[in-house]
């Protein structure tokens, strides 16, 4: 056999392994830009975890969270964080554009995230828990000891406030040490995410980088690429080289699933959402067989109660809120003078108030919210009461009362007994009065399928 055909086989692999290796080298380099804004709840924490588990399948360069947010949902930011820290692809939370802030949630984000970046004329901090209590709340910082004197001679807090203010502490505590590990896991300024939290301290971007806050200023994303480009970052699957310089950025922009959730978890979409379905329910009770109220209602009940389970919810509030909605369609068949009617409302309103137990901006429920539900369902009460007397003056059209005072003809008349047609209906008659064919006679009594006439001549 003669060396050449072997020789060209060999030169035929060496050429595609090469073709291939430069295919490879060659590949779009891609960074995925996943904009995080507004108050981080439910819906934004399953955008940022599917995102980031897209990006892994795709490979590609660099994940930037670019972030605008005034805080959020304890229970969110933590999700987002384990998704970071667990992310097999370098992550950079890129505070942007200018005039965008990253605080409260948005701060312990940054510090998890192996780069952290910020544009000009940005900010970040202010992690100070917000409010107290309540599953997937932030607690409010504790108030500092009064410094005057005169101020200790006063009355001494009640136990609940000593209770309120020990638990403050906790959470701040809590709270501290969290970004506290967050800062030393990725060698940032360790005493200055302390006094985010503790005191409530905020930072400019040139500020942030001075202090060893941040690693990069950058005006936007292909500048922030630019600067990142050929540094080291560690990750979940190991250390990796950027090669993020001239690379394609591609913005994932939040799909149906997101914009749903977003939708159906605002505690305002979630107690409209309860309403409507528990006056679904009613109106399908009330009517069997219109359907479309029972469909609509146990629809509207069930994903009310799927975004209230994700929100920080007070269940006291939901069943108050219940209580009084079933007070409301209860005065409608229970004769209670309007008080099972307006303790409803009451009931309502006051559960209204306590049912979501944050004070992160986004995530109340405003007052004028409430007034809106009360008067649709004191218009409800009143419709309903309207409709009863109404039906109370109506004339009896049904029934034995109904034939009382009907007239008829006789068609059959004998010595007192006959049949008359009385509303186009044969019925067996009797009367004290003789009774003949033609005659006009008027119902006094029934008694079985026996009426009791009288001619009407007779009552003048």
């Amino acid at each position: 056999m003669r060396p050449a055909p072997l020789l060209r086989i060999i030169a035929f692999v060496s050429l595609a392994c090469s073709l291939g290796i430069a295919g490879a080298a060659d590949a779009p380099r891609v960074i995925s830009v996943i904009p995080v804004t507004g108050p981080i709840g439910p819906a934004t924490a399953d955008f940022v975890q599917r995102a980031l588990e897209r990006a892994e399948t795709d490979g590609v360069e660099l994940v930037v969270l670019q972030m605008d947010t005034p805080g959020g949902l304890d229970t969110s930011m933590r999700d987002i964080v384990k998704a970071v820290l667990a992310a097999r692809v370098p992550v950079a939370t890129y505070v942007a554009p200018g005039g965008a802030r990253a605080a409260s949630a948005g701060t312990y984000i940054l510090y998890a995230s192996p780069i952290a970046a910020m544009a000009p004329g940005t900010n970040l901090g202010a992690a100070t828990p917000v409010a107290i209590g309540g599953p997937g709340a932030v607690p409010s910082a504790p108030t500092p000891p009064s410094k005057d004197k005169d101020a200790d001679k006063g009355e001494k807090p009640a136990n609940g406030g000593k209770s309120d203010e020990a638990m403050s502490r906790k959470q701040v505590h809590d709270s501290a040490a969290y970004i506290r590990g967050l800062a030393q896991l990725h060698g940032r300024n360790v005493e200055w995410a302390e006094r985010a939290v503790r005191e409530a301290v905020s930072l400019p971007a040139q500020d942030a980088l001075a202090q060893h806050v941040i690693d990069v200023v950058a005006t936007d994303v292909p500048d922030l690429a630019r600067k990142l480009d050929g540094r080291k970052v560690r990750t979940a699957a190991g250390e990796r080289v950027l090669a993020t310089a001239g690379a394609t950025i591609n913005t994932v922009a939040p799909d149906w699933r997101t914009r749903f959730l977003a939708i159906i978890t605002h505690p305002s979409i979630a107690l409209i959402l309860l309403t409507v379905g528990f006056y679904g329910l009613v109106f399908e009770v009330m009517n069997p067989g219109m359907v479309l109220p029972g469909v609509v209602g146990a629809i509207a009940i069930l994903i009310g109660m799927y975004a209230l389970q994700l929100l920080p919810t007070n269940y006291a509030g939901v069943a108050l809120v219940l209580l009084g909605l079933s007070f409301i369609v209860a005065e409608a068949f229970v004769p209670a003078y309007g008080s099972l009617g307006i303790g409803g409302v009451i009931a309502f309103v006051v559960g209204a108030m306590m049912l979501i137990e944050s004070d992160v901006p986004g995530f109340g429920v405003p007052g004028s919210l409430f007034a809106v539900l009360a008067i649709t369902s004191l218009l409800f009460l009143f419709g309903i009461a309207a409709a009863a007397m109404k039906a109370r003056r109506r004339p009896v059209v049904t029934g034995r009362e109904q034939m009382i005072g009907s007239h008829g003809t006789v068609v059959d008349g004998a010595d007192g007994e006959g049949w008359v047609r009385v509303h186009s209906e044969l019925w067996r008659a009797r009367s004290t009065h003789p009774l003949a064919s033609g005659q006009t006679v008027r119902v006094t009594s029934k008694e079985g399928l026996v009426l009791t006439v009288v001619p009407t001549h007779t009552e003048t």
